[in-house]
């Protein structure tokens, strides 16, 4: 824990009259649970502060948390701290206004891209970016203020980003943080539901899945979710990029990925991947992406560049388990 740094941030939180926090494109719960519950707490703490969140780019899967607010002047933002969360580089902040700011923090939790910002709070062993934010706020309880709704935004976040807890990621830390906010109050009966239940059509479309994803020779398994697919089964983008959460439990595959059509004059295809053992976020990167060594983002413009990445996959799984035991 970067207690310094933590310290520096708060500060200029106190500094600011008028503070606006952005995130992502692409919204997880993550991002949506960190810019929220972040907001919450310098609103709860400091009511006598403007503090803005303001973006165009919702998940619908996560629309329980309620709506951001409305836009404002860009006036505003030229005297106004800025706050990023949960984002590796610029290119993917969300509103663009972000550059307007007086002063600008980056908080996140992955491995770093780039630098950017005044200011930068980066602990990429964390489980999420709700992690760190529920570790600022213990830290300064003495000064800041909490309540069940800023917690259900954090626990959120702390959720979706660990995979309920169970990727490598979750420590002891993680728990405590969580614990922290259970303290406070969350409905997990309610927020469990409203994450996890699923639609009968997307049932049919799990079974789909299973029927169509492929597994290379050395252990990578795929699906391709062209639009034909999206159309049959009416999927949104998020749920056909949701579904690579589907190919996370076969045995002997420790990486797996879905591409996912998009429509637009690029011709682009977005990937998701993930794995267990093997790290995969150098791939991600040589494949206009990033992200976590475990869990990464890429985007291919063609077929022929997706079969390139999925060799490279399969090539760097080979590599793995013939220099490592122990994976399963």
């Amino acid at each position: 824990m970067n207690k310094e740094i933590m310290e520096k941030i708060l500060q200029k939180i106190k500094e600011y009259d008028r503070i606006m926090i952005f995130r992502h494109v692409r919204n997880d719960g993550d991002c949506v649970g960190a810019s929220k519950g972040l907001k919450a707490i310098i609103q709860l703490s400091f009511p006598e502060k403007e503090v803005y969140l303001i973006d165009s780019d919702t998940a619908a899967y996560l629309a329980f948390l309620g709506p951001e607010d409305e836009p404002v002047p860009e006036e505003m933002y030229k005297d106004a701290l800025g706050i990023v969360v949960d984002t590796a580089s610029e290119a993917r902040i969300s509103n663009k206004n972000y550059k307007l700011c007086k002063e600008l923090i980056k908080i996140d939790h992955h491995i770093p891209l780039e630098q950017y910002g005044d200011l930068q709070w980066v602990e990429e062993e964390r489980s999420s970016c709700c992690e760190m934010i529920s570790v600022f706020y213990e830290a300064f309880k003495d000064e800041l203020k909490i309540n069940s709704e800023a917690a259900t935004y954090l626990y959120t976040g702390m959720v979706t980003d660990s995979g309920r807890f169970k990727y490598s990621g979750t420590n002891g830390d993680t728990l405590r943080a969580a614990a922290t906010l259970l303290d406070v109050g969350v409905d997990i009966d309610t927020l469990y539901a409203r994450l996890y239940l699923e639609a009968y059509g997307y049932l049919k479309f799990k079974a789909h899945v299973y029927n169509r994803m492929q597994i290379t020779e050395n252990g990578v398994a795929y699906l391709f979710v062209d639009k034909a697919m999206q159309e049959e089964f009416g999927l949104t983008q998020e749920q056909a990029s949701a579904c690579v959460g589907n190919l996370d439990s076969i045995r002997e595959v420790i990486c797996w990925m879905v591409f996912i059509e998009n429509n637009d004059e690029a011709g682009s295809i977005r990937v998701r991947l993930r794995s267990r053992f093997v790290t995969i976020n150098e791939i991600a990167e040589k494949y206009h992406g990033g992200g976590h060594a475990c869990a990464s983002g890429a985007t291919v413009y063609s077929l022929e560049e997706m079969q390139a990445l999925l060799a490279d996959a399969d090539a760097h799984v080979k590599q793995y388990k013939e220099t490592h035991e122990g994976w399963l």
